[in-house]
């Protein structure tokens, strides 16, 4: 049963428009090829399991929440449902586009893509061949479109472009209005927002105006086209596509004749106000802006990092405040209009503010470089992550949410750890400090250096949690400090080349390093750190790791090579050739051949997994390789990522895009976007002149196997992704019999046969079925049956527990059930430690889980019916009796399933 993917942490927005669930409670954001789901209200974040080919751009909500269009930089549209996360249908609209959005009602939705705006049917709730049916083309603007916004009645639409109008078109064929076309602005069109039950418009253009337009009909108003004239259309538009090889839809042109066009009895605007943001010149471009209709909130973002919130049509100023130092890019309201979503694309920030309250409701950003290093800590409830930025993030496994940020380093950091006990962090970094931080009162308390300044590749902490070990990149040497004084113990030298990796044997005081000189070697602490072991290598290593129980020594090296060794007795024991597997992929500006590429191809980072008994590879490509180290081969090699915008994911070169003059990638196409060089006019030019565009090569700088053995974690170019055992529907059985049937388990447990029962269904290993026959056990029957339970069903019921402990309600029958095991099969349990340790660690990640909830609800509970004691004596009332000693005595009984 391999691990399927289940999460995306360390990026939280990239690129595109953010949009919040019907229900306000729940915000969507794209983050690179894929959409994560923030649930606000249970503090959640959810990665859907699907992907798109490139970086999406642009994504469309339907107004029921049930489905999504999601578009990536080359216009390639995924229809997607968000009730069953699964792709239903792909379209491709062949050019990039810059807008989607669905009208109220739900029954069509426009596509803005160069100049002209698309109107499509809807997919309906019905089964259909082709999901996207176009209606209609609107012509008009003579540049691109940057905006869509739809009338609450679904009559009309708004489209913004760069020309600096705006186009109000009908959705149908209204007599008295068919276009109409807005100017006043002296720059590109932001956002354009319809009033509530009106055809009153708002226009923003990016030099910071805002225009107020007033219409002169209702939208009652509208009138239907008389049959006849619509007849004459139809039957034009027939003929039109006679003419064309595939039916293009109904065509409306917003750029006839003034002669043409009857200027009686049609929809006129007139503009009211004008209004500008930056009166006092603090604030530059306006990127982003957005509209509640119902409380007549107006949100703008800048350039700068500031937002503004407005009440219109007044535009009375109600709140400005700077949350970033970079543009933002995306803003978005929820329903009520109480949340204020923000998304800053250069250091890849997501907020939502809460404006009544001045308060964030979420606050997160990733790695804005590459994440370099991760560690799980020893319950699997944290990863902690170092990146090139010199930041160190702590994430929640099961929130996948940043609860706490260090940015005490200066430089990058190159390896992260947690001790033993799993309150302190460890980092090193190229500034020349280890730093150990506490997770209880989140902050640095001790600073490791070195006499002479040194650059920091690698760490490792020994199992006892006292020793630090950090090797050097430019001195060669090894720095040992203790843990409790911060003093340095002893610099080991002996390496002839930079130290790439250390690692600490679990069970043994022995430390493993690994150098370019192609050499590792075993320095044992107990004998005043001497050299115990030198291993030859026939190339420059790069990673070393220890199994779990310690008696075996994995090493990778430059030649693609992962060579197992005893280190014991200094034999090697086995090797893997895992050049071919990894499977390197072609660079856009490769020079040289894909032969010779092959022979640089090598891992450059090593886990064991929990058990030991496989082994997990990544390097510098897009696979991730899983071997059985018995076996010596390869069980299942992992594609991390589909996303075509980063560099080094084609298999072949595409000799399309090479030229006489070399490949066509040298051309820097992104310069003139939003955030390069603009340059309108000749000789004049604004933006930041280095900007430059560029592909990020796919990369796993780092993989670590959970402690509890159920999930694996890797830090890539993407981000931090999370593969964990798939729960679905899958049958497995265990020393299944032809008696073993649900009916006989039924009748089993119908005769009280308990154990029988148990056995019985865990041999058929169906989780619902297994569920079924423990709950059916009472409560007073547990012990009887944990005492007769066989000792191989033992260890399956722990790691069963362990999982109910995430889904089930009943807590405190399952605290009973893992108490009396523990109780009568501890000792026997004892003896394969090691072997159990993942399921004991799974089931303590639970228990700790449920404990921190209910602790946190105890003590709102008490603070509570403290508060509610000292308002009854102050108006006098009599005091409730004391509490006997058997209350009390039966309250701490309760407490001790929890400790």
């Amino acid at each position: 049963m391999p691990p399927q993917f289940s999460g995306l942490l360390g990026t939280v927005y990239r690129r595109g428009n953010l949009s919040f669930t019907r229900d306000g409670n729940s915000l969507l954001s794209p983050v690179g090829n894929r959409i994560s789901l923030f649930d606000l209200k249970n503090n959640k974040c959810e990665t859907l399991p699907l992907a798109t080919r490139l970086n999406i751009v642009c994504m469309g909500l339907s107004p029921d929440g049930s489905l999504a269009i999601l578009v990536d930089e080359e216009g390639a549209a995924l229809l997607v449902s968000l009730i069953g996360k699964c792709v239903i249908h792909h379209f491709y609209f062949h050019k990039p586009v810059h807008s989607v959005s669905f009208s109220p009602d739900g029954k069509k939705f426009v596509v803005t893509k160069d100049n002209l705006a698309y109107l499509y049917h809807a997919p309906g709730k019905k089964r259909e061949f082709n999901a996207f049916v176009l209606d209609k083309t609107y012509y008009g603007p003579y540049d691109e479109t940057t905006c869509i916004d739809w009338t609450d009645d679904s009559k009309c639409f708004a489209v913004g472009s760069k020309d600096m109008s705006t186009w109000v078109f009908g959705a149908e064929r209204w007599a008295n209005l068919i276009y109409y076309s807005l100017g006043g602005h002296k720059d590109v069109i932001v956002a354009c927002f319809f009033e509530e039950n009106s055809l009153d418009l708002y226009t923003i253009s990016q030099d910071a105006a805002l225009c107020v337009w007033q219409c002169d009909t209702e939208l009652d108003g509208l009138k239907p086209m008389p049959p006849k004239d619509a007849a004459k259309v139809k039957k034009a538009a027939e003929d039109d596509e006679e003419l064309l090889e595939e039916p293009k839809g109904e065509e409306i042109h917003g750029k006839a004749d003034p002669s043409e066009q009857e200027t009686r009895n049609k929809v006129k605007y007139s503009r009211v106000a004008k209004y500008f943001f930056n009166k006092e010149g603090d604030f530059n471009n306006l990127t982003a802006a957005a509209y509640h209709k119902k409380t007549h909130l107006l949100v703008t973002g800048f350039a700068s990092g500031v937002f503004h919130l407005h009440e219109l049509p007044d535009f009375n100023l109600i709140h400005s405040l700077s949350i970033s130092d970079q543009r933002i890019a995306s803003i978005s309201i929820n329903c009520t209009g109480d949340w204020i979503a923000f998304g800053c694309s250069g250091l890849g920030q997501l907020l939502v503010w809460e404006w009544q309250s001045e308060s964030y409701v979420l606050k997160q950003q990733g790695h804005f470089n590459s994440m370099v290093s991760l560690a799980y800590s020893p319950d699997g409830q944290y990863i902690v992550t170092g990146g090139e930025d010199g930041k160190v993030k702590v994430w929640n496994t099961s929130s996948s949410f940043c609860f706490v940020t260090f940015t005490e380093h200066n430089s990058g950091v190159t390896a992260v750890t947690f001790t033993s006990t799993g309150y302190v962090i460890l980092s090193a970094s190229l500034d020349g400090t280890v730093r150990a931080f506490d997770l209880h009162r989140y902050r640095n308390f001790r600073t490791f250096t070195s006499p002479r300044p040194s650059q920091f590749s690698c760490l490792a902490v020994d199992s006892s949690g006292e020793i630090v070990a950090a090797g050097s990149q430019d001195s060669f040497e090894i720095f040992i400090w203790s843990m409790q004084s911060g003093r340095l113990l002893d610099v080991l030298a002996g390496h002839e080349g930079p130290i790439s990796s250390l690692s600490f044997n679990p069970m043994k005081c022995v430390l493993a390093s690994a150098s370019w000189d192609k050499t590792v070697k075993l320095w044992d602490m107990l004998d005043s750190w001497r050299t115990k072991e030198t291993l030859i290598m026939n190339s420059d290593v790069l990673v070393v790791a220890f199994r779990p129980d310690g008696k075996e020594l994995a090493v990778a090296a430059l030649n693609g090579q992962i060579t197992f060794w005893d280190h014991e007795n200094a034999v090697q024991t086995g090797s893997i050739e895992g050049r071919h597997d990894l499977q390197m992929g072609r660079k856009e500006l490769d020079k040289i051949t894909a032969k010779q590429a092959a022979k640089g191809k090598s891992f450059t980072t090593l886990c064991y997994s929990a058990d030991g008994q496989s082994i997990l590879a990544g390097g510098l490509s897009k696979f991730v390789c899983i071997y059985n180290v018995k076996e010596q081969i390869l069980m299942k090699k992992f594609e991390i990522s589909c996303n075509y915008s980063l560099d080094a994911m084609e298999e072949y070169l595409d000799r399309r895009k090479m030229t006489e003059f070399g490949s066509m990638a040298l051309i820097d196409e992104g310069g003139g976007g939003d955030e390069g060089v603009a340059i309108p006019l000749p000789g004049v030019k604004r933006g930041d002149m280095s900007y430059r565009h560029f592909k990020p090569e796919i990369r796993v700088t780092c993989v670590r196997f959970c402690p509890t053995g159920r999930s694996w974690a890797a830090t890539t170019t993407e981000g931090l992704l999370l593969y964990s055992l798939d729960s679905g529907l899958i049958f497995d059985p265990f020393e299944l019999d032809i008696d073993v049937t649900p009916s006989n388990i039924h009748k089993t447990l119908s005769q009280k046969e308990y154990t029988m029962a148990i056995v019985m269904a865990f041999k058929l290993n169906e989780k619902k079925l297994i569920q079924e026959v423990i709950e059916a056990v009472p409560s007073s029957e547990v012990d009887v049956v944990c005492s007769s339970l066989p000792d191989l069903y033992v260890e399956k019921l722990l790691e069963f527990l362990a999982s109910a402990f995430e889904t089930s309600c009943h807590l405190e029958f399952y605290l009973i059930w893992a108490q009396k095991l523990l109780m009568l099969h501890g000792q026997k349990l004892k003896t394969k430690s090691v072997k159990l340790l993942p399921v004991i660690q799974f089931l303590q990640k639970s228990i700790q889980r449920h404990f921190e909830d209910v602790s946190k609800l105890c003590e709102w509970n008490i603070y509570n019916i403290k508060y509610a004691l000292a308002i009854s004596q102050q108006r006098g009332m009599k005091r409730p009796a004391e509490e006997t000693p058997g209350d009390e005595e039966e309250l701490d009984s309760d407490s001790d399933y929890l400790m």
